[in-house]
């Protein structure tokens, strides 16, 4: 059994081991420890990693093999989904409600009672918001969020984190709008993380650790400034992605 690194919370400069260097079972953990400031957040993105721990446990570091990805134009649209992106019953917009969205994904769900998605971890991305690197995409009824996801961008990769509908598709559009969004900026993948039977119905493909780590390298240290995506309204009257 390969050792953990350890990671010390007064160091946020401390390198992560290579993610080559995880565990297969549980599969990807990496490192245990640290600290969830934006430097040492934002250094685990660029390498492929991300946190996810419970409520009592350490911060616990992961590179999963093999990782979940969309390609932004790829998301699959099907018949139903298509026809309610083209009847406009949802709005999408971006950054307006990053707290309400990241509350909402942590409620608790009949499935998941306890969320992993702790004070701790909401603090974090909503300082990550803060500095322009994590957004949220928000599918809005009149005046009501029914729905949305959130994650960070770096370069030209988006790392999706979670996502939550209080109405039937309203994160599905969403996911369909970002992937546009994305595509139109010359992103070249949404990290998805872990693979799910939902996300692979809507286009999700699962790729090798090694293939992620390149398919990152080259994307994610293209030249794209942070800043709020607030105001980018997504047209009404396009089905967007890969019709079904």
């Amino acid at each position: 059994m390969k050792p953990l690194t350890w990671l010390d919370a007064r160091n946020p400069d401390q390198p992560f081991p290579s993610p080559e260097n995880a565990l297969g079972e549980p599969n990807g953990l990496l490192a245990v420890g640290g600290n969830l400031e934006p430097r040492r957040l934002l250094n685990a993105y660029r390498q492929g990693i991300f946190p996810w721990f419970g409520r009592d446990q350490p911060i616990l570091w992961w590179s999963p093999d093999p990782r979940t990805v969309f390609f932004p134009d790829l998301i699959k649209v099907s018949r139903s989904l298509g026809k309610r992106l083209r009847s406009g019953c949802y709005r999408v917009r971006f950054d307006t409600a990053f707290t309400e969205v990241i509350e909402a994904c942590a409620a608790p769900r009949p499935d998941a009672p306890d969320s992993w998605i702790t004070p701790a971890m909401r603090l974090a991305y909503r300082r990550l918001h803060a500095l322009g690197y994590a957004h949220s995409i928000e599918s809005w009824e009149g005046d009501e969020l029914v729905g949305g996801l959130y994650g960070v961008a770096l370069g030209g990769a988006f790392f999706g984190e979670s996502m939550f509908s209080r109405r039937s598709d309203a994160s599905k559009v969403a996911l369909v709008q970002l992937g546009h969004f994305l595509h139109a900026r010359g992103f070249g993948f949404i990290d998805c993380q872990l693979e799910t039977s939902h996300l692979l119905s809507l286009g999700a493909v699962t790729l090798r650790r090694s293939q992620f780590l390149a398919l990152l390298r080259q994307h994610v240290d293209r030249p794209c400034a942070p800043g709020s995506w607030r105001g980018f309204e997504p047209p009404e009257d396009r089905p967007l992605g890969r019709s079904t």
